[in-house]
């Protein structure tokens, strides 16, 4: 049960994002425009897929070319499942990378003025925007490369029957929810000096919190424009998360919060 509402305390964390950037137009603003140039593009790519989603799925199942029609056809439409299904998975981890990356201004200054309004960062970290730019693009690539090496397995496992339709779903929300959750609180890390390695292990002490964070992000990019829309909310609710795992104050009284937050 501690789990289980370690995981919803960590879901409400985008909420608690979507509330802050809410009652703050200045943060909503910075974070909506490099959303919407990555949503763009990712938008193209998307139909792109879909167009030539009936090739690529006679493509992946080759072997079933000689099989009777009704079985070959059933290995063509999951065969193009598996493939949508990896895609949205990828799609939805490279969006927040290459997002972030595009806007790393925007989210440095929303996670800045969201550590702000709950005290700030003990010794912090001064780094320059190249360098942080360097970090994150390496780091975003470390990630984008993990994203590559648990999808291919859950391409291939999504052809068993009703356990590829209902339990890998699932898997892939759990496991493309841990990868967020690594990359939107890779900014606070930053600011303490602390690197990818670093993230790991500070998450995975509270990992139930940081897959219900990243779960609730997966699920709600997955809504049309909700990857747009949502961006600066789970980069404050990122920076919330990062504050949490390690132990710093998520909790202010209304007044400083509003003077914080320039209203």
């Amino acid at each position: 049960m501690n789990a289980v509402r370690q995981f919803l305390q960590g879901a409400s964390l985008l909420a608690r994002g979507l509330g802050l950037v809410l009652r703050s137009p200045k943060l909503l603003g910075l974070g909506l425009l490099p959303a919407l140039i990555s949503g763009l593009i990712y938008t193209i790519a998307l139909v792109v897929l879909v167009d030539f989603l009936p090739r690529l799925s006679r493509g992946v199942t080759w072997f079933a070319d000689d099989w009777s029609e009704g079985p070959r056809d059933l290995a063509r439409v999951l065969g193009g499942a598996g493939l949508l299904g990896v895609s949205v998975l990828l799609g939805i981890l490279t969006f927040t990378a290459v997002t972030l990356l595009i806007g790393d201004p925007f989210y440095e200054r929303i996670s800045e003025l969201v550590e702000d309004r709950f005290g700030g960062v003990p010794d912090e970290v001064e780094v320059s925007f190249w360098q942080s730019l360097r970090r994150s693009l390496i780091d975003s690539l470390r990630l984008i490369g993990l994203s590559i090496l648990f999808g291919v397995p859950l391409f291939l496992l999504g052809f068993l029957p009703l356990v590829g339709q209902t339990v890998i779903p699932v898997l892939g929300a759990t496991v493309g929810g841990w990868l967020l959750a690594v990359e939107l609180t890779g900014v606070p890390f930053q600011r303490r000096g602390k690197r990818l390695a670093d993230r790991r292990v500070a998450l995975r002490a509270q990992r139930p919190l940081a897959i219900g964070f990243g779960v609730a992000v997966f699920c709600c990019f997955l809504i049309p424009l909700g990857a747009v829309l949502l961006m600066p909310a789970a980069v404050a609710g990122g920076t919330l998360l990062s504050r949490m795992a390690l132990g710093h104050p998520v909790e202010t009284s209304r007044a400083l919060a509003d003077h914080q937050l320039g209203r």
